[in-house]
Formats: structure tokens, sequence, C-alpha cells
């Protein structure tokens, strides 16, 4: 990890990576050497440490060693499989939660109801931000105008039937 850290600074041209994200945790490596997050810290090398695709348990372990900046799972409207995560880190406002990783998924759901004269994905972006103040949405674009498209969903407020609505509708799913 180290090794591959500085390197990454390198080739970056840069001092320091202000934020370094650990996508994956090696199952097979014992979490107690995961320590090296801190010691890159430490170092200087990176600023601040995130997760990706972590568990509650996982997260523990590693603010045991570190402290973490930021979790990066998958959650959607149909995908909800990392709740117990987004829950735990709107317990510790410190960490900003699991990003949203496929929009396509979350878009089927929303196509049944287009309220705001919004997209289906604008619609599962506003459900997103609805569902938690710590929530970051990261969804991939490769073309401007959806880029601005992702954009305007900061402005549509869901009312609380809207998104109950959706969330149920999500659920089913």
């Amino acid at each position: 990890m180290r090794q591959q850290a500085i390197q990454s600074c390198q080739r970056l041209g840069l001092e320091q990576i202000q934020l370094w994200q650990l996508h994956s945790i090696d199952p097979k490596v014992p979490r107690l050497e995961h320590a090296a997050v801190k010691s890159l810290q430490d170092d200087g090398i990176i600023r601040h440490a995130g997760l990706s695709n972590v568990s509650v348990a996982d997260l523990e372990a590693a603010l045991k060693l570190f402290k973490v900046a930021t979790v990066q799972n998958r959650y959607n409207l149909v995908d909800r499989s990392s709740e117990d995560v987004l829950d735990y880190c709107e317990k510790d406002a410190s960490i900003s939660s699991p990003g949203l990783q496929s929009i396509r998924v979350a878009s089927r759901t929303a196509r049944s109801t287009t309220p705001h004269g919004a997209t289906p994905s604008q619609i599962a972006l506003a459900w997103l931000l609805k569902r938690s103040p710590v929530m970051v949405p990261i969804p991939g674009t490769s073309k401007v105008a959806h880029l601005e498209e992702n954009v305007a969903a900061v402005e549509i407020r869901l009312s609380d039937e809207e998104f109950a609505t959706l969330n149920r509708e999500g659920r089913a799913k």
C-alpha cells in the first residue's frame, strides 16, 4: 500500500494525496496490518483516508486504527445492502457515507413516477439527497449534458409523500 501511495504521489506530481481511498479490504490480510494507512497519514503521504465496499465490522475495525474520512459503498433506491453502513455513518457525522455508484439501477424504479418534470435519474438522485444529510451521490457520466442534468437534481425537493412512495417501490424491487 505504501509503495503504491508514494508512486501515486509521484505520478500525480503531488507532495500529498488529499483523499486516499482504500477500494477493497483484502480478507486474507489481517486487519491489524491496515495500520499501514495510519502510517501513510503520519508520514504525510496522505491527508485523509477513505474506505470502499466495506461492512460495519470493517469500518469499526478501521476506526480503531485510523480516522476514516469517507465510505464509498453501492447504495441506491433498489440496492440497500449498505443501509447499515449508511446508518452507522449518520451516527458519526465525521464520516461521509456511501456514495451512489450506479444510477441506472435506481432509475428503473424512479421511471414509474417522474414528478417535477424531472428525468428518472434526477428523481433517483433527489431521493438519495433526501435520504441522508451525509450522503454524497457519485453518479457516473461521460457527457457534459448528463453531468448538467445530474447537478440539476440538487434543486428537486421531493415531498415526504413522494419520498415514501419511491422508498416503498425501491424496497419492493
